[in-house]
């Protein structure tokens, strides 16, 4: 069969002309092949031989470690579609943000999707302070988390119900960290160049739940919601179900850009 029959990876070309939101459109279209099993047969070899001498991928995804996650299966994707970053509850640090900054700003994708998961081992052992070599240091980077997670139930790592509710709690904050924490990454978001999504698998069912936010701009110190803000911090504001809200509080100078405020 000739090459216009099989699936070739993405051109350069042809990843420019789309934009984050057709890129985000391809996405769920792809889930949707995998959750209902009807995957696009693929040439791997031949996708081999198309990116060895370069490749152009749309988005970059920072999805957690586990063996049931992977994020070109789940999308019905081939080689070059995607950056993958993966690590245990797929939460940033700044080894990720460098990959994260080289993937949009130097190579040209145009979305940045935190993918988590249902079940999620990570969520679990921080819920359960678990202590374990490395390990403890990455699980405290999940714990903020629990606390702002608004959950009237059993707050254990047993209650399946509560783990997934502190894993979506935790890629909406991993979302407000990388715009903090990379000037490069929050500029090509609000130039429209890249476009940040945040994503839940469940496991079960293979269906990826895309969460998008809308993004204002808000320079209001926050003095009242908590006693331990500083005066000079600025809040990050998080929408996620209508049965809670949270604050993070984010220490700038009252001088620095004004802070990102996330609704759903």
């Amino acid at each position: 069969a000739g090459e216009e029959n099989v699936l070739l990876p993405l051109t350069k070309a042809a990843r420019d002309a789309l934009t984050p939101d057709q890129i985000i459109t391809r996405a769920k279209a792809g889930n949707e092949r995998f959750r209902s099993g009807t995957l696009r047969d693929r040439d791997l070899q031949l996708e081999l031989k198309k990116t060895a001498d370069g490749q152009s991928p749309a988005a970059v995804v920072l999805g957690c470690i586990d063996s049931r996650a992977p994020a070109e299966i789940i999308f019905d994707l081939g080689l070059g579609d995607i950056f993958n970053c993966r690590v245990a509850g797929n939460i940033e640090n700044t080894d990720i943000l460098g990959s994260m900054e080289f993937g949009t700003k130097v190579s040209g994708a145009k979305v940045i999707a935190v993918l988590g998961h249902s079940a999620c081992g990570a969520v679990k052992g921080a819920i359960a302070g678990v202590e374990l070599g490395n390990l403890t240091q990455l699980l405290a980077k999940i714990q903020p988390a629990l606390a702002e997670t608004k959950y009237d139930g059993k707050r254990t790592a047993e209650n399946p119900e509560f783990v997934d509710l502190v894993a979506r709690t935790s890629i909406k904050l991993t979302m407000a960290r990388i715009r903090q924490s990379s000037p490069v990454i929050a500029g090509l978001e609000k130039s429209g160049a890249v476009k940040i999504v945040g994503c839940f698998h469940d496991l079960a069912t293979g269906t990826v739940e895309f969460l998008s936010y809308k993004i204002f701009r808000n320079r209001k110190p926050v003095e009242k919601h908590s006693a331990s803000f500083h005066p000079t911090a600025y809040a990050l504001r998080i929408f996620s179900r209508p049965s809670f809200t949270f604050f993070v509080a984010l220490r700038v100078s009252t001088t620095s850009l004004p802070c990102l405020t996330i609704a759903a």
